[in-house]
């Protein structure tokens, strides 16, 4: 079931499935809620969603000016401030993953945990493992023929819009988004790391990423791309729900979450 809602920033269309718990659901660049079709089902049995369809993408109009993801983000604060009133979980797939940390970093009293699914911090230039696609993604062109079937019988602008919308997404791209480390490492809530193993991000860019969030865990997904929630989804959504759901393991040999108190160092130190 769909609807819309009034934000300051874009009259925004959302859906809502399930029970439980709030978990609002972030799609992708270019996505709809469609793309959330092999996660739905057994993601509404645990959790209420709510699914809301970012600035000119879907049901929700363009507006004008470039698009950003501090914009978008911005929508989703007010979002979580006006519907689902109050903190909830977020997963956020790709450009969705990237407006979940924004939130977290942003409104941490909004945030509970987050899962963030091919996801980069930095401008595609600098961590895509194929930049020279960015330069192929025209609007007519293959690479966006699967997006573009999507936007085209839903847009509110009509299917003669998709060529504005495309080049502002890609000039997003190109230039977003621009945090830091230093930016990441002030996100507190638990977040899991999610990248197929031949996924548009690199293993680097992602590693980098997992290991500036200060509680994070990292999910490498094999023989997937960035499309591991279609490609692997029974995988996908234990990790979600073991996530959203599960308290952490004590681990037995732990290194990088390793207590202070127990590193060679400061053994050395109280002897």
């Amino acid at each position: 079931m769909g609807d819309y809602v009034d934000l300051p920033g874009v009259r925004t269309w959302y859906e809502t499935d399930g029970s439980g718990d709030p978990l609002l659901m972030l799609h992708g660049g270019f996505c709809t809620n469609e793309t959330w079709g092999a996660q739905r089902s057994e993601l509404a049995a645990r959790f209420r969603l709510f699914l809301p369809e970012r600035r000119g993408h879907g049901h929700t109009a363009d507006v004008e000016g470039p698009l950003t993801y501090q914009d978008m983000a911005d929508d989703t604060v007010a979002f979580l401030d006006t519907v689902v009133g109050g903190p909830a979980h977020l997963v956020g797939w790709s450009d969705g993953g990237v407006v979940a940390l924004l939130v977290a970093l942003a409104r941490p009293d909004l945030v509970r945990r987050v899962v963030v699914i091919g996801t980069n911090f930095r401008p595609a230039g600098e961590c895509w493992a194929a930049p020279a696609m960015l330069d192929r993604m025209t609007p007519d062109s293959s690479e966006l023929e699967f997006f573009r079937e999507l936007y085209e019988p839903v847009a509110p602008e009509g299917p003669g819009h998709w060529p504005v919308v495309a080049r502002k997404v890609t000039d997003m791209w190109r230039t977003q988004p621009t945090l830091t480390t230093d930016d990441l490492a002030r996100i507190g809530a638990p977040t899991l790391v999610v990248v197929g193993d031949d996924d548009l991000v690199t293993l680097e860019h992602t590693v980098a990423l997992y290991r500036a969030l200060p509680r994070s865990e990292l999910a490498v997904v094999p023989g997937t791309s960035h499309v591991v929630p279609l490609e692997k989804p029974a995988a996908v959504n234990h990790l979600v729900i073991e996530h959203l759901t599960a308290e952490p393991v004590e681990t037995m040999l732990p290194v990088r979450r390793a207590p202070a108190a127990s590193s060679p160092s400061a053994d050395r130190r109280s002897a």
